[in-house]
């Protein structure tokens, strides 16, 4: 089973989107096996957007995700990254398809709701970067062998 991580970015957090973001991604059927609400620190924020440092806007992305909290969590399941990434829609909002997250609850390309791994690399990057190994849970559920 892959696995990528997924950011409920400042914009989401204070438009109360949590539970509605996340529970797309369960009932898509994905496993939440690592998540927390968390204060992003200039530190982890200038770690996490590193491959923009030498770009005009990263000061604004680092300003933007230390902000608010965010709520930053590990999505497991069958070809998660690629699937995450559809339904999250197009960076632009305005350029989303409805029925995405960000098609549905976008404003722009500043404020566009959430972060989503772009490829297995980056999902383990990111994944490593965020979480440490005692915070994920191992669990079976039931339902897996009717998704």
């Amino acid at each position: 089973m892959e696995r990528t991580f997924v950011m409920i970015k400042p914009d989401g957090v204070q438009r109360g989107l949590i539970g509605e973001i996340l529970s797309r991604f369960e009932r898509k059927g994905f496993k939440v096996v690592a998540a927390k609400f968390i204060q992003v620190s200039p530190t982890l924020a200038e770690a996490h957007y590193d491959e923009h440092k030498e770009r005009p806007f990263f000061d604004e992305l680092v300003s933007f995700i230390t902000s608010s909290p965010v709520f930053a969590f590990v999505l497991e399941g069958q070809d998660v990254v690629r699937v995450v990434r559809e339904m999250m829609g197009a960076t632009d909002p305005l350029k989303a398809q409805p029925g995405t997250i960000r098609g549905d609850y976008g404003r722009s390309i500043g404020m566009n709701l959430i972060h989503g791994s772009d490829s297995l690399e980056s999902a383990e990057r990111e994944i490593n970067l965020w979480f440490e190994k005692h915070e994920f849970v191992t669990y079976d559920r039931t339902l897996e062998s009717w998704m």
